[in-house]
């Protein structure tokens, strides 16, 4: 599969990597192509590896990889261009971080929206599935966690492209649970800022964090179909005791 890799920070090199490792064609597209972290990139990754301007990545692909900060996305899309991506899958890696009062950081955007949501009505001709977020840029491909095979939490509004992106997460070695509608981003950027604050304070991925994470998948899983489908017209408080 081509991919396009749309942000050059750890989270896009990691996954870059992990995807040519897998026999896929990766193109990360930048708004500098020229820089030498690139260049250096492409060399470690090899002859599937390619960089071009996030234009050229969007046009090139079969499938894109979001994964700017918050506060360059919307940017990032425009110079993409919605259009190069139209009836494509987008994987949203993102965490709406805000750094305005320092470290650690805080949810720019939560609870009632999300970045994924965001970036659904952005992309609104895309195919936007939430994936890779609730984890740092070590642990993604090829994860070794204590406790057996790790879970990745999905959301996103189109089964056949949640499908794709299920079968990618496994051949990068996850487990998967599907929450839901891309409404249930407002719930797994949240739960990213359990390793995010944790990471700040130790200044170090602890594999042992995620233990934790895993541990919750059923209970999270329960939470968002109780809260967002809520067939069952139960209020708040018999929806905490089920739990």
């Amino acid at each position: 599969m081509k991919i396009g890799i749309l942000g050059t920070g750890n989270v896009g090199q990691a996954l870059g990597i992990g995807f040519t490792t897998l026999g896929h064609d990766v193109k990360m597209g930048s708004r500098d192509p020229a820089q030498e972290k690139i260049k250096d990139w492409v060399n470690k990754a090899g002859t599937k590896a390619s960089a071009g301007t996030l234009e050229e990545a969007a046009a090139f692909c079969e499938l894109a990889v979001l994964c700017t900060v918050w506060t360059g996305v919307e940017n990032a899309i425009q110079l993409a261009g919605p259009d190069n991506l139209a009836g494509k899958i987008v994987i949203d890696t993102i965490n709406p971080l805000d750094f305005s009062d320092g470290i650690p950081p805080k949810l720019a955007v939560g609870h009632t929206e999300s970045a994924g949501e965001h970036i659904q009505r952005w992309l609104s001709y895309s195919r936007v599935v939430k994936a890779f977020n609730i984890v740092g840029s070590p642990h993604m491909f090829k994860p070794d966690f204590p406790g057996g095979p790790p879970d990745m939490f999905i959301c996103g509004n189109d089964n056949q492209a949640k499908a794709t992106v299920t079968d990618l997460l496994k051949s990068f070695g996850w487990s998967v649970v599907d929450i839901g509608g891309i409404e249930c981003a407002r719930y797994l950027e949240p739960m990213a800022m359990v390793w995010i604050r944790h990471f700040f304070r130790i200044n170090s991925v602890n594999p042992v964090s995620y233990t934790h994470l895993r541990a919750h998948a059923t209970v999270l899983d329960l939470v968002c179909r109780l809260l967002l489908e809520n067939k069952t017209g139960l209020k708040m408080r018999e929806i905490a005791c089920a739990v």
